[in-house]
C-alpha cells in the first residue's frame, strides 16, 4: 500500500471525549501506510464571519492548509441537540469557502475523502448528526465514504477516551470505515490523475 495521511477532526472539545478516543483508536487500529495526524485547533477556529474571507483568521488558515494536504478526513462527532455539534459545523464551514480572489470556487473540501463516524452515550448514537455532516459534505462535493456505518450506541460501555475498544463488532466496524477510506482515496486519487 502506499502510504496516505489522513487528518482526523474531533467534534468534541471535552478532555474525555468518546470522540476523541474514537480517533486514539483509529490511530491504534490504521491499516499499514495510513497515518492518521490529529487535529487539535478547532477551539482556536473564530465564529465564521464572511467579512473576513479575504483576510482568513490564522487558525482557519491553519485547518485549511491542513485538509489541503492530506490525502483524507476522518471526522469523529458527537450528537448535540439532534445535530452537529456547533464548533464542528463552524470549522468545516470555513473549510468548505473558496479562496479569494475567487476565480474558480476551489474548496479544500472539494473531492476530499471523508470517513464519518461518532460515539455518544445514547442509544441512538449519533445517528441525526451523521446524517447532517454527509448532508454538508454532499454541498460541498466531498468525496463521503458511504459504508460501513461507525455508530457507536452506548459508547460508555464500549470505548475509552484514551482509544481503547471493549466491543468487538465496533472495533471491526471502525477497521472496516479505515479500509473503505483508504480505498476511496485511491479511487479519488485515481480520477483526479486521469482529469
Amino acid at each position: 500500500m502506499s502510504d496516505f495521511s489522513v487528518l482526523a477532526i474531533s467534534g468534541s472539545l471535552r478532555d474525555a471525549s468518546f470522540n476523541t478516543g474514537l480517533i486514539r483508536a483509529a490511530q491504534r487500529l490504521a491499516p499499514t501506510g495510513l497515518t492518521i495526524e490529529h487535529y487539535t485547533g478547532l477551539a482556536e477556529i473564530p465564529p465564521f464571519n464572511q467579512d473576513q474571507e479575504t483576510a482568513l483568521p490564522a487558525p482557519v488558515v491553519d485547518l485549511r492548509e491542513r485538509i489541503a494536504a492530506a490525502d483524507g478526513l476522518f471526522i469523529a462527532t458527537p450528537e448535540y441537540n439532534f445535530g452537529v455539534p456547533g464548533v464542528l459545523k463552524n470549522a468545516l464551514d470555513w473549510a468548505s469557502r473558496p479562496t479569494f480572489p475567487v476565480s474558480v470556487w476551489v474548496s479544500p473540501l472539494a473531492h476530499k475523502p471523508i470517513a464519518i463516524a461518532g460515539a455518544a452515550p445514547t442509544g441512538m448514537g449519533t445517528v441525526r448528526a451523521q446524517l447532517q455532516l454527509r448532508q454538508l459534505c454532499l454541498c460541498v462535493d466531498a468525496a463521503v465514504v458511504t459504508k460501513p456505518e461507525v455508530i457507536v450506541t452506548n459508547a460508555h460501555e464500549k470505548l475509552t477516551a484514551d482509544g481503547s475498544i471493549q466491543d468487538e463488532p465496533t472495533e471491526t466496524m471502525l477497521c472496516g470505515l479505515l479500509d473503505a477510506l483508504v480505498a476511496k482515496i485511491k479511487v479519488t486519487q485515481l480520477a483526479t490523475a486521469a482529469v
